[in-house]
C-alpha cells in the first residue's frame, strides 16, 4: 500500500515577530490544515518556539524549532532560515539580539521619517500592534492600513516602505558570514529564503548562492508562498544544478494574507532532493 506523503511546511511566523498568531494558534492551525511537519521561523528571534513546541507536543504535530536571520549582503536584504536550530546556543542569541537592537533603531526611524512625511503617531500605531518584542515593517503597514493610507499591505509598501518612498530605512542586519555561523554553532542547516523574491540578476544570485555554499550553506526555499509556478520550476533547476538541497515553506504570517495558506503548497519538482531527506537534518 502506498504511503501518503508527509506534509511540510518549514518556513512560518507567530506574533514574536511580524505574524498575527500566536505560537500555539499558528500550531493548532497548521494541524487542522492538515500540516504535519512545521518550522516556525520568526524573524530574528526564536521566543516563541517553546510555546509553539507545548502545543506541537499536544497535537502530535513535529515542530522544527528555526529562525529568519536577516543579512545585509551586497547593498541588498536577503534572508536565511535557520532550520532544527538550538535555541540554547549562545553565540545564535547574542547575534540575534544585535539584530533586534537594529530592527529597534530602524522601527524609530521609520517612525520618524513618516512622521515628517505628514504620517504622525507612525511609531506608536505600529507598537500597539505588536504582541512580541518586534516592531516590523509590517506593523507599519497595518496601521497605514487602518487610518486609510493604503488599501492592503502590499500597497503600503509600494507608496512608502520601498527604496525611495517617505517610510525606507534601510536596515543594517548580519553578515552573510556571521548568519551562518550562528546557525551552524546552534546545530542547524541554513536554507536561502524566498530566492524569487530578490531583486536581483540571475547571475547575482548564483554569486550569492556561490558565497552561501562556501560559508556552509546548504538549502534553498523552492517552493515558497510567494514564489508562481514558474518561480518553483526556475529554483528547482537552480538547486540541482548549484548542488542545494530543496526546501517548502508557506512564509505564513496569519489568516490576513489570504493569498498564503497553511497546508496549501506545491510539492517540489522532480530531481530535488528535499532537505528533510539529507543525513544532516537535525530534526528526528
Amino acid at each position: 500500500m502506498r504511503r501518503m506523503p508527509v506534509e511540510y511546511d518549514l518556513h512560518s511566523h507567530s506574533i514574536a515577530s511580524d505574524g498575527t498568531l500566536t505560537p500555539a494558534e499558528l500550531v493548532q492551525q497548521a494541524h487542522a490544515a492538515g500540516v504535519q511537519v512545521l518550522a516556525l521561523t520568526d524573524h530574528d528571534t526564536t521566543d516563541g518556539i517553546t510555546a509553539a513546541g507545548a502545543s506541537a507536543d499536544e497535537l502530535g504535530l513535529q515542530l522544527v524549532p528555526g529562525v529568519e536571520v536577516s543579512v545585509s549582503w551586497q547593498s541588498l536584504t536577503v534572508h536565511i532560515l535557520g532550520l532544527g536550530i538550538d535555541p540554547r546556543c549562545s553565540a545564535l542569541q547574542s547575534g540575534l539580539q544585535r539584530l533586534r537592537a537594529a530592527r529597534d533603531w530602524r522601527a524609530g526611524e521609520i517612525g520618524r521619517r513618516l512622521d515628517k512625511a505628514g504620517i504622525p503617531g507612525a511609531f506608536d500605531g505600529a507598537a500597539a500592534l505588536t504582541r512580541g518584542r518586534i516592531i516590523s515593517r509590517t506593523h507599519f503597514a497595518r496601521f497605514l492600513v487602518q487610518q486609510g493610507h493604503a488599501r492592503n499591505l502590499r500597497e503600503v509598501f509600494k507608496r512608502y516602505l520601498v527604496h525611495g518612498k517617505p517610510g525606507h530605512v534601510s536596515g543594517e542586519w548580519a553578515s552573510l558570514e556571521d548568519a551562518l555561523g550562528w546557525i551552524r554553532q546552534a546545530g542547524g542547516l541554513a536554507v536561502i529564503a524566498h530566492p524569487a523574491r530578490y531583486r536581483m540578476t540571475a547571475s547575482k544570485l548564483r554569486r550569492l548562492i556561490s558565497e552561501f555554499r562556501e560559508l556552509g550553506g546548504v538549502g534553498l526555499e523552492v517552493v515558497s508562498g510567494s514564489h508562481t509556478r514558474d518561480n518553483i520550476h526556475t529554483m528547482a533547476a537552480l538547486a540541482r544544478t548549484e548542488e542545494l538541497l530543496a526546501s517548502r515553506g508557506s512564509d505564513y504570517h496569519g489568516p490576513e494574507n489570504p493569498w498564503v495558506k497553511l497546508g496549501d503548497l506545491a510539492e517540489l519538482p522532480g530531481g530535488c532532493m528535499p532537505v528533510w531527506e539529507s543525513e544532516a537534518w537535525p530534526v528526528h
